[in-house]
């Protein structure tokens, strides 16, 4: 059979099980709308592409599918970078789709002046990518999609970039409809060590701990991570990419992050470490600064980013499911823990004493949001206290931007989550984050997407403003002029309104707008002390 190129595009998509694209139009890429149109998926429209990524980026991580961000040529492109880059560092499961000028117009080396034309676009995407294709015939468009789709979902996952030349999309190509369904086999979640030597230093060990990570997330290892805890008697230390792996109320829960000097304890105090789909990043580790435990084991399905920042003593390399349930099986009974959770009452009190307004913000939201909900934190004073510290309740309950930090992540990123979720999506974004794409109030109200985003208004750049009083310096450049949030979410015809502070007010408003099933806006006017999470208060580096 034969297609245009860009119906071959629509179908590739349609194999990978993809559901929702995000993306802007241009005139390069209207062939490839225009298939989309007839494909039946649906297709959201953002108002920026950097949005398109974060909304993919999002979709991507609260859902566990492939998100697809598809923008025009040159600037559109370009535009696109800092999202995907944050989705790399994240590893995200994101397909960027990128056209070019036509095929014909382009001359190595040289630049012609043709509309939206770069030298080498795709070199943008190179360092913040899993992988870079460029389609160089028609009649491989439908096996290029497939798999560059394939290779951004398989372990470990990360985005991947494919660029097509303009005059392709409207290009007959051949479509094999005997090979349409051929994937080539995936033998990575195949490879499993031994082990046997694990166990064994598991046996030994008197004080073991757990630790979790994106990597669990994305593998599913919920359930074998609290069925090894259980056999352990560990306690059970995540990531920001981990939380909610284990539920906030099982007793080997630690629920606090390793900032907390009492949590830090725990890390001290264990003889044995087994660290499950993280790499103890710089922001995990407050800088490097956690010291290595006498034993550390790591499983990953990566050997290499397993030995990337604290070198183990054994590494078990393979699909964390697959790992832990081997381990599993191989001890018989259960522990009693080794640990006491004083000292973690004991720090739930001192930040209940010490930071009110902050912990009345996690209370409120703990009490309103249900089992099901998920949390868009952004590089705010507020996401970093609920990214730290919030009650995740499930896996993928909570998508932050400790990847590369970028600012602005979570209303776009919100967007592309609500889009594959029926249950409630909260944003939480600072006064000067959420007006980076607060455009995108226009795509929330068309889509009518049932998202809740708090905006947090203390009137500048907060976490700025607070490295600059610590650093002696005066307030410059971080004091912002806000507008008026609620006449302008109103105006794009979306429900707001604002609060001062977190009391109870802000409480029955959020009740409010969770109930409403439609976009809205909660604006609160309040000022928070970073938490210790944050690099300036990091207790290991004030020794």
């Amino acid at each position: 059979m034969r297609y245009t190129g860009a119906e071959a595009v629509t179908h590739a998509l349609a194999e990978l099980g993809v559901e929702v694209v995000f993306g802007v139009p241009g005139a390069h890429n209207l062939a490839l709308w225009e298939a989309l149109r007839r494909s039946g998926m649906r297709v959201i429209g953002v108002r920026h592409e950097q949005a398109a990524g974060y909304a993919a980026d999002g979709y991507a991580r609260s859902t566990g599918r492939l998100g697809v961000a598809i923008s025009t040529t040159g600037p559109g492109a370009a535009n696109l970078v800092a999202a995907t880059g944050e989705a790399w560092a994240s590893g995200s499961s994101v397909l960027v789709i990128s056209t070019d000028i036509a095929s014909g117009t382009r001359r190595d080396g040289r630049y012609r002046g043709a509309l939206h034309e770069a030298t080498d676009q795709a070199a943008f995407f190179r360092p913040v990518t899993k992988s870079v294709t460029i389609i160089d015939k028609p009649d491989s468009m439908f096996a290029d999609v497939l798999s560059c789709g394939l290779l951004a979902t398989r372990a470990p996952t990360r985005p991947v970039y494919l660029e097509i030349p303009t005059d392709y999309l409207d290009a007959a190509v051949a479509y094999d409809e005997a090979s349409a369904h051929a994937r080539p086999p995936d033998h990575s979640a195949e490879r499993v060590a031994d082990v046997g030597p694990a166990l064994s230093r598991l046996a030994r060990s008197e004080r073991p701990l757990m630790w979790a990570g994106g990597g669990a997330t994305s593998s599913g290892a919920g359930p074998a991570v609290q069925e090894l805890a259980e056999r352990l008697g560990a306690p059970v230390l995540t990531s920001f990419g981990g939380r909610g792996l284990v539920s906030p109320e099982h007793p080997l829960a630690v629920g606090l992050p390793p900032h907390v000097p009492q949590v830090g304890k725990l890390w001290d105090s264990a003889d044995t470490i087994l660290v499950v789909g993280s790499d103890l990043d710089a922001m995990n580790t407050q800088g490097y600064r956690q010291p290595k435990p006498e034993t550390l084991i790591v499983v990953d399905i990566d050997a290499d980013r397993a030995r990337t920042n604290y070198p183990p003593d054994l590494v078990l390399e393979g699909d964390a499911v697959m790992v832990l349930d081997r381990m599993n099986a191989g001890i018989k009974g259960s522990r009693r823990p080794w640990f006491s959770a004083e000292g973690l009452r004991q720090a739930e009190s001192e930040l209940e004493a010490t930071y009110p307004d902050a912990m009345a913000m996690l209370e409120s939201l703990g009490a309103e949001l249900g089992e099901g909900a998920t949390v868009i934190a952004d590089m705010c004073v507020a996401g970093y206290w609920y990214a730290g510290f919030g009650r995740v309740r499930r896996p993928r309950g909570l998508a932050y931007p400790v990847g590369w930090g970028t600012l602005g992540f979570a209303f776009p990123a919100a967007l592309g989550a609500s889009s594959g979720t029926e249950t409630p999506v909260v944003s939480i974004s600072g006064d000067g984050g959420f007006l980076y794409a607060c455009g995108e109030l226009a795509t929330l109200a068309q889509e009518d997407l049932p998202l809740t985003s708090i905006v947090v208004d203390d009137g500048g750049y907060g976490m700025l403003r607070y490295d600059q009083q610590e650093r002696s310096y005066e307030s410059f450049g971080v004091e912002l002029r806000s507008p008026d949030f609620v006449a302008m979410a109103s105006s794009f015809g979306v429900a707001a309104e604002a609060v001062a502070g977190f009391g109870s007010d802000f409480r029955r408003a959020l009740r409010r707008q969770l109930a409403l099933g439609h976009p809205s806006v909660l604006v609160v006017h309040a000022r928070l002390t970073p938490p210790p999470t944050t690099s300036p208060r990091w207790y290991r580096t004030r020794r």
